[in-house]
């Protein structure tokens, strides 16, 4: 008899390797790597091609397919980083560092589905119902019809989930708990992961109801597990934010149904997360008193338009290496604005220790936001500061080019909205109060002539 083939598997990434190893080569964490059986070959050894299957029906391409209704969740921040609410038979993966409020979030909209007459069930793998009411009760939903259940086990879960009337909604908190008995490993590994989810968006598509499922998150802010679990999904949201702000921003990176990268923005209170209507007052500081080393910048998330401050400090560098540290921003970006800076612009800032900083707690990941940044660290540099009520946006090119940014209109007209009188971004923007710059050159012998000039313009 053959002898059964294996291989070796991270628990912490999903890497596979031949032989066993103390410390993973693709995710470098240790003692994580663990010996499970190979799968078997879909053909035989000897040739033997696989079993004849039944024939599928195949249909054209175009045709007319009544799209089922969303279900709304009462939350509008929610319904709107999801793509307008959620799509019967969709499996949704939130995740979010601990205590930042996704069983928060996710109770809150179970209870405002069920009180419009969805059949929600909320199953909990880490809490026992005790303490999931008591936080009810704590939030103003314990009279809400939800269903609650503390399991652990798949095969229950999906057993319970089948029978009787079909839900609506199901929260599954967390897949990290899930196990199996057919699978000889700990809840939480590669194996019982996958298998766990496999199972629940199989449930979701065979009855068409909502699954959504709890992810933990790594250091890294990465969801834990192995990245094929994103890849199974139908969405991804994040739910992002400093514990030390009462602000959260449930950003979606995946959606099969909607647009990404929108963003549901919200406040943390006592009495659970409310919603915020107008997010842009949050990252933005008073605007009648300008200091140096700061910008406003009007940045794009999906579809909707935010204005946000940008923060820059530079300072006498004691070090023989300068610091440079960024929060909210990408550190690489900050390195390639400052090096056009220097060479494009004259700005000689290798001798000072840079901090850059995003307001609010948000994090930026659009090119557009480059002019804001290094307006903040010219500002900073002269000690001049911008005039009030001014905004930036534009992408900084390696040549020193001033780029346009997409969706110029909607920026230009938040700002206007929210009382900015002078707008700053690239060539071909045209409009009250708007002023072009071509190159960086531009922007430093604008910022250089004062708050005065720039206003007067």
């Amino acid at each position: 008899m053959a002898r059964p083939k294996t291989r070796y598997v991270c628990q912490a990434c999903g890497a596979v390797t031949p032989r066993w190893a103390g410390r993973c080569e693709s995710c470098g964490e240790w003692n994580t790597i663990t010996e499970h059986a190979a799968p078997q070959p879909v053909s035989g050894a000897r040739g033997k091609g696989l079993p004849k299957g039944r024939r599928l029906k195949l249909v054209a391409l175009a045709g007319e397919d009544e799209a089922p209704p969303r279900i709304h969740t009462a939350i509008a921040e929610l319904d709107r980083a999801v793509g307008g609410g959620f799509v019967p038979g969709s499996a949704i993966l939130i995740g979010g560092d601990p205590g930042i409020g996704k069983s928060t979030l996710l109770l809150q909209a179970l209870a405002g589905m069920a009180r419009a007459g969805k059949r929600c069930v909320y199953v909990s793998g880490e809490e026992a119902i005790a303490q999931i009411r008591l936080r009810a009760r704590r939030l103003g939903v314990d009279e809400s019809p939800v269903l609650l259940a503390a399991e652990t086990n798949i095969a229950d879960i999906i057993s319970t989930l089948s029978e009787g009337e079909r839900p609506d909604v199901v929260v599954m908190d967390s897949i990290q708990t899930l196990w199996s008995s057919v699978i000889e490993s700990a809840p939480g590994t590669v194996s019982q992961l996958r298998a766990g989810t496999e199972a629940l968006i199989r449930f979701a598509k065979k009855s068409g109801a909502v699954v959504l499922l709890v992810g933990h998150v790594t250091k890294e802010g990465q969801i834990a597990g192995p990245r094929v679990v994103e890849h199974m999904v139908d969405t991804v949201l994040y739910f992002e934010g400093d514990r030390g702000h009462q602000y959260r921003i449930l950003r979606a990176v995946k959606n099969r149904f909607g647009p990404t990268d929108e963003i549901g923005v919200f406040e943390m209170a006592g009495s659970g997360l409310i919603e915020v209507e107008n997010p842009s007052m949050l990252f933005m500081g008073d605007q009648e008193e300008q200091s140096a080393g700061s910008a406003v910048f009007a940045g794009m998330e999906g579809a909707r338009p935010l204005m946000v401050e940008v923060q820059a400090l530079a300072a006498p560098s004691a070090l023989g290496t300068p610091r440079r540290a960024v929060v909210g921003w990408d550190s690489a970006r900050l390195a390639m604005v400052m090096a056009v800076l220097e060479t494009h612009g004259g700005v000689r800032i290798g001798g000072h220790d840079i901090y850059l900083n995003i307001a609010g707690g948000l994090r930026v990941r659009e090119p557009a936001a480059d002019l804001a940044a290094a307006a903040a660290l010219v500002s900073s540099m002269s000690g001049a500061p911008l005039p009030p009520k001014t905004a930036i946006f534009g992408e900084i090119a390696l040549s020193g080019v001033i780029r346009p940014s997409a969706q110029t209109r909607q920026r230009i007209r938040e700002a206007r909205k929210l009382g900015f009188e002078r707008i700053i971004t690239a060539p071909g923007a045209k409009g009250r109060g708007v002023r072009e710059v071509a190159h960086v050159a531009d922007l430093i012998a604008l910022i250089a002539a004062g708050p005065a000039r720039i206003a007067a313009e």
